[in-house]
Parts: structure tokens; C-alpha cells; sequence
């Protein structure tokens, strides 16, 4: 693949449902290389599709949180998820949620762009403080180190890997916006 700028739009529930085979197929290539975001790397394609369809599809109507998609060309290749819905009395807060960049398009400032995108995203609504979980050691640790967010602490044996074999610690990180 050639190195092409990132192009960086809002994922509509009308374009989940068009893009849905392209999601269903992220989240499994991710989750299949390692990527610690909720699900086990046997993921079926049925799991895949009740995510997109009834988690995120519900969150996106309602307004609660923001999918982002990074297209090279018109190939989708990461999302990440703001989520905007917190608790009355955390009106300033999102949370970084979900994010992915197919293991083919690493290295090419896909997350960068992804981030930036969200975080704009989250002053656009308002939000003065933006937090995020991520398992700790990982190289996605660093990676929102290097984009501004702070290390709050981390929780030991929160979650197993997608083995579903190794349970690993998650850093829980912040940034102001």
C-alpha cells in the first residue's frame, strides 16, 4: 500500500449499516492480532455483527458516543469511539473507547489521526476532560503517552487477553482537552 493521507469522517448509524461488513471485518482482524478491546480472539462473526448492529448501532442513534472512521482511499482501515454519555455529575468528561487500526495500516499515523479527530470531537461537545483504559505494557500504552494522556494508575488482573488464557492489568489514562 502506498503512503496516502488519512482521511478521518463520522460514522452515521445510515453508514454503519453500508459499512458493516468493512466493521464486522476490523474488529475480527484486530481482535484476531492481539488487540485487547473487549472480546476474545475466537470472536465469530456473529459476535462481531452484535456489536455494530446493537451496541454501537443504539449509542450512535441516541447520540451517546461518536464512531470516527480512518479511510485510506475508500478503504476503512480504524475507528475509534467517543463516548459522550457519563453521569450527571460528569458532565465534562468522555471516554476513548474501541480504538482500532488494522494491523496492515499500523505504522502510518492512522491512530494519530484517529485521535486528534476524537479529541476535537470531544471539545466540539463541550468535554473538558477526555479518559481512556488501556492493558497495560502494551505498545498502545505508549502510543496514547505520546499523544498527551497521562497515567492515573493501573488496575492488576482486570481483563484476560484475547487468548482468553492470560489475564493482564489495565492502565487507566487522562488528558485535558
Amino acid at each position: 500500500m502506498t503512503d496516502q493521507t488519512c482521511d478521518i469522517r463520522p460514522i452515521s448509524p445510515a453508514d454503519l449499516v453500508h459499512q458493516f461488513e468493512d466493521l464486522c471485518g476490523l474488529l475480527r482482524d484486530c481482535v484476531q492480532e492481539g488487540a485487547a478491546i473487549g472480546f476474545l480472539a475466537a470472536i465469530t462473526q456473529e459476535e462481531a455483527e452484535r456489536f455494530w448492529r446493537r451496541d454501537i448501532g443504539a449509542a450512535l442513534a441516541s447520540g451517546e458516543r461518536v464512531l470516527l472512521g480512518a479511510y485510506l482511499g475508500r478503504r476503512l482501515v480504524g475507528t475509534v469511539q467517543v463516548i459522550l454519555a457519563m453521569p450527571q455529575n460528569q458532565p465534562h468528561r468522555a471516554e476513548i473507547a474501541k480504538m482500532m487500526v488494522h494491523p496492515e495500516s499500523r505504522r502510518r499515523r492512522v491512530g494519530h489521526a484517529l485521535m486528534d479527530r476524537a479529541l476535537a470531537e470531544a471539545r466540539s461537545a463541550g468535554r473538558t476532560l477526555v479518559t481512556l483504559d488501556t492493558r497495560t505494557g502494551d505498545v498502545s500504552e505508549l502510543f496514547y503517552g505520546s499523544v498527551g494522556f497521562q497515567k492515573a494508575g493501573v488496575i492488576p488482573g482486570y481483563a484476560y487477553d484475547p487468548d482468553g488464557q492470560t489475564l493482564h492489568g489495565t492502565t487507566l489514562m487522562y488528558r485535558a482537552v
